[in-house]
């Protein structure tokens, strides 16, 4: 009997399909992508486009998908076309259409493309947005000058400023210049002050993903022992107060770092590993236990002539041999990146709808 598995496309007020099926095909964020029963656990993004699904008689059914994620497991995927279908209902009753503006500064490769995906998410979405490049040779003065007028752009939403910056720009001085009602990426000390008490804010794209991720893979985290690899302002620090927390994670948290004694040992009770340490594939097989959940939010640029660009993407984990032993690991890319991205989109539709600051 040729292998099934389970499709459904859930919407925010029906679910409009629920059946097994031979084959699902697929646009995502990552591109066109077709799946089979068997396939790796993996959560991705959907793009705009018509998803084919071959039944299990044979018959092909089109669907049009705006948005959404897509969660695969071997046996089961789920579609949930959340946030476009929640935006066509606020543009139809009379509601402002959410506004995002991103400041690109130079050409460094990694923004370009994470940027480009922003705004691709955007239109996803139904959202407009709003893309403004400068040189890198753009003073301090100058750049301050334009957050201040999309601070008080009254159409925009929210608004990123992408990092990296030039080193003759103090990254810090521009996160605190940004307006906290509107700073999606929540790095403005209100935000992550905020975050860290458990009131309502915008909280950073990449560990919202990543809670994300643990929930709706329904991986067990209280009481746990979570390793973080890495005490950055952007996921490790975050990471530790959202794991921490009773409403998220509520484990038991370690945070190793360049200066960590016994890393390895650290890494080898750990339950979950998060690593964002920014060194690839540091994490090794002989560092992880039996049955544990490791999520790589690396994303380094290593040279490989195989790809037509000259490099690819390589994670903070040696995937190929530290799959074997885990319940679940996320891949890179296609793993947390995306999830980043969808978070994002939803601070931005808090910012639009006014959810946490008036």
């Amino acid at each position: 009997m040729e292998a099934l598995m389970q499709l459904q496309i859930i919407t925010p007020d029906r679910l409009m399909c629920d059946e097994s099926v031979k084959m699902v095909e697929m646009r995502t964020a990552e591109g066109e992508i077709g799946v089979l029963p068997g396939h790796i656990p993996v959560t991705v993004m959907m793009a705009p486009g018509v998803t084919h699904i071959t039944k299990a008689d044979g018959s092909i059914r089109h669907i049009a998908i705006h948005d959404g994620f897509v969660e695969i497991q071997p046996d089961k995927i789920s579609i949930k076309a959340e946030i476009a279908e929640e935006v066509k209902q606020i543009v139809e009753s009379g509601g402002k259409r959410p506004h995002l503006a991103a400041i690109l500064v130079g050409h460094d490769g990694g923004s370009e493309t994470y940027v480009r995906n922003k705004v691709l998410a955007c239109e996803a979405c139904g959202f407009k947005s709003t893309l403004l490049r400068f040189e890198d040779t753009i003073s301090e003065e100058e750049l301050l000058a334009e957050v201040d007028k999309l601070n008080k752009d009254e159409d925009v939403d929210g608004f990123i400023v992408q990092l990296p910056l030039p080193r003759h720009i103090s990254e810090q001085k521009v996160i605190e210049a940004i307006d906290f009602r509107k700073d999606v990426d929540g790095f403005h000390p209100i935000n992550v002050g905020r975050m860290a008490i458990g009131l309502p804010c915008y909280i950073s794209a990449t560990p919202k993903g990543i809670l994300e991720l643990l929930r709706r893979y329904h991986v067990e985290t209280s009481g746990k022992k979570c390793v973080i690899l890495g005490r950055s302002n952007i996921v490790g620090k975050p990471m530790a107060q959202l794991m921490m927390q009773k409403q998220y994670g509520d484990a038991t948290v370690t945070v190793c770092h360049s200066r960590s004694r016994d890393l390895k040992k650290e890494c080898r009770e750990a339950d979950i590993i998060i690593a964002a340490i920014g060194q690839p594939d540091f994490v090794t097989a002989d560092m992880v236990k039996e049955g544990a959940t490791v999520i790589d939010v690396g994303t380094t640029r290593v040279p490989d002539a195989t790809k037509k660009n000259g490099f690819r993407l390589n994670g903070d984990v040696k995937f190929d041999e530290v799959a074997p032993k885990c319940a679940y690991i996320t891949p890179v890319p296609g793993g947390v990146g995306p999830m980043t991205i969808c978070m994002l989109m939803k601070n931005t539709l808090s910012a639009g709808k006014k959810e946490f600051y008036r």
